[in-house]
């Protein structure tokens, strides 16, 4: 298939390659750092200048446009950019972490334009070139089935699915990163009570047996085995400062609209803000964790500034 594509982050840029290189799609992409763009050029996509530039270059009918930006203004900035450009009948997707409220006022005002908006929670962080992105969409059925192609390609086997009408997708998402709010903690207080124990543990030993018949194993374990292997077991380079990308606390905030008692994900939300005023060793663990799935910066204890040091 062909697909418009903007935003060339951590994510966007892998998504491209692996649509062209897996898949054969022709991408035409746009990033504002246009040495983004060359990048993923060398990869077999289409370089765009500006919004118009990508959008001229489609060719197929309808056009699909998918937005891979940060959440709130700037996805509203280029779904009205994006939507002035295209014709009724085509197509935008945001596949960026959107307050689901926010895609279905979106989606009412696409409609009066005759332009269909869909809505795709996308997870896989840094990894998902190699393994595949779980791809959670929201929207029209028919739109949803045409790009189902794109969807094949950047998802692994069974890593895709239609989950109802717009806002369904990021809905699912939020909820999704809800609970991983909550696994982080407690993989991160574990390893506080193991590291603070009489006993000399070596927990990257420890980690790595655990992830043999445990019950407690996992893909977020084996991103613990890594973070132990190049940080060692103290994590000395990184310090417990847990930032939180929103999507946990308008879980938690779904939850007390809907009176649905969720004690563990709120307390691991407020654990993030505990992490910003002490240093503690889960919040260690946590930080190196978001750092290994989501190539998340990292406050590193030697420079004091924000560092990327996943691989």
């Amino acid at each position: 298939m062909e697909l418009g594509f903007v935003g060339l982050g951590r994510m966007g840029a892998n998504m491209v390659q692996r649509l062209v290189t897996l898949g054969g799609h022709r991408v035409v992409a746009y990033n504002r750092s246009q040495d983004k763009v060359q990048e993923v050029v060398k990869f077999g996509a289409v370089g765009a200048t500006s919004l118009q530039n990508l959008v001229e270059q489609l060719q197929e009918s309808p056009k699909a446009v998918w937005l891979m930006v940060p959440s709130g203004d700037v996805t509203e900035q280029y779904v009205n950019e994006v939507s002035d450009l295209l014709k009724p009948g085509d197509i935008i997707i945001d596949g960026g972490n959107s307050n689901y409220k926010d895609t279905i006022r979106r989606h009412e005002l696409m409609k009066q334009k005759g332009i269909h908006y869909l809505d795709c929670g996308t997870s896989g962080g840094v990894w998902g070139l190699t393994v595949g992105y779980a791809l959670m969409v929201g929207g029209d059925k028919e739109q949803v089935d045409h790009l189902y192609p794109l969807f094949k390609t950047l998802a692994p086997e069974n890593g895709y699915l239609h989950c109802g009408p717009s806002g369904a997708g990021h809905f699912v998402k939020m909820v999704h990163n809800g609970i991983e709010y909550g696994m982080l903690q407690a993989y991160g207080e574990g390893y506080e009570i193991l590291k603070n124990s009489r006993y000399d543990l070596d927990l990257l030993s420890i980690s790595k047996m655990w992830m043999n018949g445990s019950v407690v194993r996992s893909w977020l374990l084996e991103l613990a085995v890594n973070a132990f292997e190049n940080e060692g077991n103290d994590l000395t380079n990184i310090k417990g400062f847990v930032q939180d990308s929103g999507e946990g606390r308008w879980t938690v905030q779904e939850a007390i609209d809907q009176s649905t008692p969720a004690p563990i994900l709120t307390l691991s939300l407020l654990a993030r803000f505990v992490s910003r005023q002490d240093d503690s060793f889960s919040a260690k663990v946590i930080s190196a964790l978001r750092n290994q799935f989501g190539g998340h910066a990292v406050l590193s204890t030697v420079t004091g500034e924000m560092e990327k040091q996943h691989g």
